[in-house]
């Protein structure tokens, strides 16, 4: 199946065209870059592929398309694909904004979101106990993507207009929002406190995010570049166990440096995480493999056999919904009833 990525920045490079690669079915057929230096990445990268300006190109040459560019085109771009009848992913977040992400489902075409932390190791892990009833009732689940970084980074994730679609709360918090429901289901209430904390920062680099869900399990999300990365990455309380990991999934920097799905070493991390169990006593649990490629099978499988999307995207709009009532509450200071949101 020819693919187009569309973009070729740290998304389009580092992670959907290695994973695309790696999946049977699917080939990085053209990208889509005005970049002399990225043209020059994809075709060391992929001797065959077809290196175009605009994604016009690419539809002419193309069987699924990847829209692996800035936030705020996302749904522009999909738009444009299901006009062309084309499947498309959409790196995550959706959209801009919830709206955005509407007028997309509207449109009626076969669409999915990359999102890839679904397959995290920690999160497989925390889902197969919190699946399994080893922990029993949730009560709490958190999950921190933060570092500590003071200097503000060139380009639109840190820097711009926020029309850009910049900032953490919609980045990384596309993430734990979607990891949280998935684990505990849609949430009722959200409480946010969102900042720009450095100097520099033109749009928000600190946020923190609680959800309680119907269950009244409530899950506790951070994100943020001023904060101290050493406490657990993840932690599931339960009535009858707790689970915590600590460090991020290693599958990002490996891609980063090259390390690919099929090396034995992908995925696979050596620090193992911690289980208490209800009488008290504590072991090590072997963190799963991460398995960012299954979503690319799962795509394949969707276009090829009939199965459902590897990400529905009605849970990604939903996730944008969350998000939107998190800013809302940050900037009202208010809890925010999402019964009629999401």
């Amino acid at each position: 199946m020819r693919t187009a990525v569309i973009g070729f920045g740290l998304a389009g490079r580092v992670f959907h065209a290695p994973l695309i690669h790696a999946v049977d079915g699917l080939d990085v057929a053209v990208v889509v870059t005005t970049s002399d230096e990225r043209a020059a990445q994809a075709r060391a990268a992929y001797p065959d592929v077809a290196v175009v300006g605009t994604a016009e190109e690419a539809f002419e040459r193309c069987d699924l398309v990847v829209v692996a560019t800035p936030n705020r085109s996302h749904a522009s771009l999909a738009l444009a694909a299901i006009e062309r009848g084309l499947p498309v992913v959409v790196d995550k977040p959706f959209a801009a904004s919830s709206q955005e992400a509407e007028r997309v489902l509207a449109a009626g075409g076969r669409v999915t979101v990359f999102q890839n932390r679904r397959w995290d190791g920690d999160f497989l892990s925390a889902r197969r106990l919190v699946e399994t009833g080893e922990l029993g009732d949730v009560v709490r689940f958190s999950s921190r993507f933060e570092r500590f970084r003071a200097d503000v980074k060139a380009g639109w994730r840190e820097l711009g207009d926020p029309a850009e679609a910049g900032g953490q709360l919609l980045d990384l918090g596309a993430h734990l929002v979607d990891q949280a429901m998935v684990l505990l289901g849609p949430p009722v209430r959200v409480y946010a406190e969102v900042a720009a904390r450095r100097p520099a920062a033109e749009v928000d680099d600190d946020a923190f995010v609680a959800l309680e869900h119907a269950s009244g399990a409530v899950s506790h999300l951070a994100m943020g570049a001023v904060a101290h990365p050493f406490a657990p990455r993840l932690t599931v309380q339960g009535l009858d166990g707790a689970f915590a990991v600590s460090g991020l999934d290693p599958q990002e920097p490996q891609l980063g440096a090259g390390i690919l799905p099929g090396d034995e070493r992908y995925g696979l991390r050596s620090d193992p995480g911690r289980l208490v169990a209800r009488d008290g006593s504590e072991r090590d649990v072997e963190v799963a493999r991460g398995r960012y490629q299954d979503f690319y099978a799962g795509v394949r499988a969707w276009l090829t056999d009939g199965a459902e999307p590897p990400v529905d995207p009605r849970d990604s709009l939903a996730g944008l919904r969350v998000l939107e009532a998190a800013r809302r509450s940050a900037a009202t200071h208010a809890v925010i009833d999402l019964k009629d949101v999401v």
